[in-house]
């Protein structure tokens, strides 16, 4: 039996979180990094309100507004909009489809 050293363990914790993120968080095209930041923070903001932990990024619809995204709640079957300010925090989001 193997017994891990504190050491060991902070090191797996922080090599565990940092595989966990987009590696465009950490470009340094400040752009890039407002993108993936706004990307995953209306992906959370979908996932709690659809309440459907398999929302994603749309990639196949185009967007031509700056700070817009498209999320997909596939368990809901819904699409969802989400705006976004310059650092990326969403400021608006909506279900596509209702009127």
């Amino acid at each position: 039996m193997r017994i891990f050293t504190p050491t060991t363990l902070i090191l797996c914790t922080a090599i565990l979180t940092v595989s966990a993120c987009d590696p465009a968080e950490f470009d340094t095209d400040p752009d890039v990094r407002r993108d993936a930041r706004a990307n995953r923070k209306c992906v959370l903001e979908v996932q709690e309100i659809a309440k459907d932990p398999a929302a994603q990024l749309n990639t196949t619809l185009p967007i031509v507004e700056i700070n817009q995204y498209i999320i997909d709640a596939p368990t809901q079957q819904e699409r969802w909009m989400c705006r976004t300010d310059d650092e990326g925090n969403p400021t608006q989001l909506y279900k596509l489809g209702d009127g």
